[in-house]
């Protein structure tokens, strides 16, 4: 019987690594049509309106009609961009203009080949990332400030102060965040003691706190990781500029930000790179904090091991349940755009520097303090000393900050009163008559 696995086995490696890297751009381009179309639908449910729900609606002699639901909407968007007409200023940086969309795509891709959503041992281990490099989380946060250029290229090509001002949001939000991020994920390297991402899942699968037996050690319900998901989170939502991050496109100020001047497939390539861009950040996320391809935060050995039919699950579905992950972080992404405002441009440095910056070096001195502790005199005293270690941390913010707190700033809360005109106009009235 012909087996899938032996027959990528006896392949020459430069046709097993071309195989996973069309594994992973296919699926990309080909998801990104239903997450558009998932993110009308979730954003109409959750602002009780109707969403996208005639076109491709069927309705037969009979006078039945058979609904679609609006799956066939992103296709009749990219039909319409198609053949929209492609206008072209006359006034632009030709060959900036026409490669800023392909930079802007690019970093998506190249993100996704390292991520690890199969198994690391087993037939499955064949389809492990095309780049998994020693130094893999140094590549991905390197590639994913690259994506930048392809905005700021866009907004200074198109000669529109308008786009010009949209790229330069995007870069100073950039550096804002990439700090704040490189920090936070800093603090996994020091705990995991490695930079591969396949490394960070397998530390993921040892026991939890290493004193927990039969659950693992995932990130977002360790200590140590979980303030630094939450500062990666805000990150990546700022690194993929959106809402409440999407100053450089905001409409009410800039028309749409660093793409104004662009039009039909030009513009096409932009949303695609966005919406790839949030996939592929999910994906990272699950990697780093959701325990990887694992299914859930259970060790194997409670069911039987290598034998049970729990480890079954996990391994053959390990791809499925790596993408549900990557699909929970585009529903939260869209989540945060239906419920928060657009921050003001303030607000969105204020947060970056004063706040998650701190907060992200904080956070590794910590971790470092406890690995010497742990290292030292065990797991229980050292996780004693990174809570004691935060606890004194907030103490000495809050005491720090009180006086601020009392004074007034940019950010104090402002009311308005609401004061009837009507007495005040039947007076006026009344003196008119009596004239």
């Amino acid at each position: 019987m012909w087996n899938v696995f032996d027959w990528l086995a006896g392949q020459p490696e430069w046709l097993r690594a071309l195989i996973r890297v069309l594994l992973v751009i296919v699926p990309i381009l080909t998801l990104v049509p239903g997450l558009i179309w998932w993110e009308r639908r979730l954003l109409s449910w959750m602002q009780d309106r109707i969403g996208p729900n005639r076109t491709g609606t069927i309705t037969l002699k009979s006078g039945k009609k058979i609904r679609t639901f609006g799956l066939l909407q992103p296709i009749a968007d990219g039909v319409k961009l198609f053949f929209k007409e492609d206008i072209t200023p006359t006034a632009i940086d030709g060959l900036i203009y026409f490669v800023a969309p392909a930079v802007a795509l690019f970093p998506a891709f190249a993100l996704g080949l390292t991520l690890p959503w199969g198994p690391l041992d087993g037939p499955l281990r064949m389809l492990q990332p095309v780049a998994d490099v020693n130094f893999g989380l140094l590549y991905i946060m390197a590639i994913s400030s690259l994506g930048v250029y392809g905005v700021v290229l866009a907004g200074y090509s198109s000669n529109n102060k308008y786009s010009l001002m949209g790229g330069l949001r995007a870069s100073a939000q950039l550096i804002s965040y990439e700090l704040a991020m490189g920090m936070a994920v800093a603090s996994i390297v020091l705990a995991t003691g490695s930079l591969k991402m396949t490394d960070m899942v397998a530390a993921q699968m040892q026991p939890l706190w290493g004193i927990v037996p039969f659950l693992q050690n995932w990130n977002i319900i360790n200590p140590i990781g979980f303030l630094a998901a939450i500062i990666f989170a805000i990150c990546i939502v700022a690194e993929t500029n959106r809402a409440p991050f999407d100053l450089p496109e905001a409409e009410n100020e800039l028309i749409a930000g660093y793409h104004t001047e662009y039009s039909s497939m030009k513009f096409a390539v932009f949303f695609m790179g966005e919406y790839a861009a949030m996939f592929v950040f999910s994906g990272i996320f699950a990697a780093l904090f959701l325990g990887g391809f694992n299914m859930l935060p259970i060790r194997e050995e409670v069911f039987g091991g290598a034998n049970g039919l729990y480890h079954s699950l996990n391994y053959w579905g390990a791809p499925i349940w790596f993408l549900g992950k990557c699909a929970l972080g585009v529903t939260i992404f869209i989540w945060l755009r239906a419920t928060l405002p657009r921050l003001r441009y303030d607000q969105l440095m204020n947060l970056g520097w004063r706040s998650l910056l701190p907060m992200a070096v904080a956070n590794f001195m910590l971790v470092a303090f406890w690995i010497v502790a742990t290292a030292s005199y065990g797991a229980t005293i050292g996780w004693a000393c990174f809570l004691g270690g935060w606890a004194i941390v907030a103490g000495t913010y809050f005491v720090l900050t009180a006086g601020k707190r009392k004074t007034s700033s940019a950010f104090q809360t402002r009311t308005v009163q609401m004061v009837s005109v009507a007495p005040r106009i039947m007076k006026e009235e009344a003196e008119v008559a009596a004239k």
